[in-house]
C-alpha cells in the first residue's frame, strides 16, 4: 500500500482531533450546547440564510461599500455568543472562523481573499471573526482597498475563560507557551507580534512543570496584553467588550455595541444571552504570580471597557 502523503496525514490528524474535541465537549456540555455553539441546527441556518437573501434583494448595498467589523480577542471568551446574536440581523454578512471561503483551519486564508469577500458583499456590514489573527487587527483595519471598519476586542474573566479553555482544548495553551519560550513563537499564530517583554515573561516561568490551568491564564495575559501593546486602546475604531458585563446587561451592552458598528439594535440580537456556569466555580491550580498578573490586566481592561468611545477616544466616523 502506498504511503499516505504528509499533507494528507496532517489533514487526517486535524479532523480526528476536531472530532475528538466535539465528542468530549458533547459529553461534558451536552449535545444541545454543542449544536447551539457550532450552529449545527439546519433549520436555524436555512431561516437565517433566507432572511439575508431577502434583505439583499430588497435593500442590498453597492459592492465595495460594506463596512468590515472584526471580532477579535481570545478563544473561549464569548465571541460565539456575539456572533450568534448579530447573525440574526439580515443586513449583516457573517464570516465565522469555520467559514471555508475566508478561513482555513480557523486562520485567514489571505488578505486578498478577505478583501475580495468584503468588497463583493451587498450587505451593510461584513462581520469577520479572525481570532487567530487578533495580533493583526490594526493591520486588518487598515487593509488597503476596504472601507473603514471597526473591531470588537472581546475579553472574559481569566479564571472562567481558563475553565472553558481547558475543558475543550486541554493543554493547547501550555503547548503554545512552551513553543514561545523555546523561541518558536513566530512559527505559530499564538506567538506572533508578541513584544520582547511578553516573551521574557513567558520564559520567566517553568512551563515544563506548569499546569494547563496556569498556562491558560498566562496565555490569557500575553494575548490580551496585545490590546495595549498594539495601541488599540488609543484607536477610536476598536471597542473592548467584556463578556461578563455583557451577560449582566445584554440589552445595554448590545445597544452600545450596535451604536459603535452602525447597526440598529433590536431585542432579537440579545435575547439568547444568558450567564453560564457549566464549567463550575472550583478554584483552579493557578500559580499566584500568574493569577496576580491576570487580575491586574483584567481590571485594566474593565476600566477601558466602561468608557464611552465617542467621548473618551475621539469618536468614530
Amino acid at each position: 500500500m502506498a504511503a499516505t502523503p504528509a499533507s494528507q496525514q496532517g489533514a487526517l490528524a486535524y479532523y480526528a482531533g476536531k472530532v475528538a474535541r466535539h465528542v468530549r465537549w458533547a459529553r461534558s456540555e451536552g449535545i444541545g450546547r454543542l449544536i447551539e455553539e457550532d450552529r449545527l441546527d439546519p433549520r436555524e441556518r436555512v431561516a437565517t440564510a433566507y432572511r439575508k437573501a431577502r434583505w439583499r434583494r430588497r435593500s442590498g448595498v453597492t459592492p465595495g461599500t460594506a463596512r468590515p467589523v472584526y471580532v477579535v480577542g481570545l478563544q473561549r471568551s464569548g465571541t460565539n455568543m456575539l456572533m450568534r446574536g448579530i447573525d440574526l440581523a439580515p443586513e449583516v454578512e457573517v464570516r465565522n472562523e469555520n467559514d471555508r471561503t475566508v478561513f482555513h483551519r480557523f486562520q485567514l486564508r489571505s488578505d486578498d481573499v478577505l478583501r475580495q469577500t468584503i468588497t463583493s458583499s451587498r450587505h451593510a456590514i461584513v462581520l469577520v471573526k479572525p481570532l487567530c489573527e487578533s495580533h493583526r487587527v490594526d493591520q486588518l483595519l487598515d487593509l488597503p482597498g476596504t472601507p473603514p471598519g471597526r473591531a470588537l476586542w472581546v475579553f472574559r474573566e481569566p479564571m472562567a475563560r481558563a475553565r472553558s479553555e481547558v475543558s475543550k482544548f486541554r493543554d493547547a495553551n501550555l503547548r503554545a507557551l512552551r513553543a514561545i519560550a523555546a523561541g518558536e513563537g513566530d512559527t505559530i499564530w499564538q506567538g506572533q507580534r508578541l513584544p520582547t517583554e511578553s516573551v521574557e515573561l513567558v520564559r520567566s516561568f517553568d512551563t515544563d512543570s506548569m499546569s494547563p490551568e496556569s498556562a491558560a491564564v498566562l496565555f490569557w495575559v500575553v494575548r490580551n496584553q496585545l490590546y495595549f501593546d498594539l495601541g488599540l486602546d488609543r484607536r477610536p475604531d476598536v471597542l473592548p467588550v467584556g463578556y461578563d458585563a455583557f451577560v449582566a446587561d445584554p440589552a445595554g451592552q448590545m445597544s452600545r455595541l450596535c451604536a459603535f458598528i452602525g447597526l440598529p439594535c433590536r431585542p432579537a440580537l440579545f435575547e439568547h444571552v444568558v450567564a453560564r456556569e457549566s464549567h463550575g466555580t472550583r478554584p483552579l491550580p493557578v500559580e499566584d504570580r500568574v493569577a496576580d498578573l491576570a487580575a491586574r490586566l483584567h481590571e485594566r481592561l474593565q476600566a477601558v471597557a466602561v468608557r464611552d468611545p465617542a467621548q473618551s477616544r475621539g469618536g468614530a466616523s
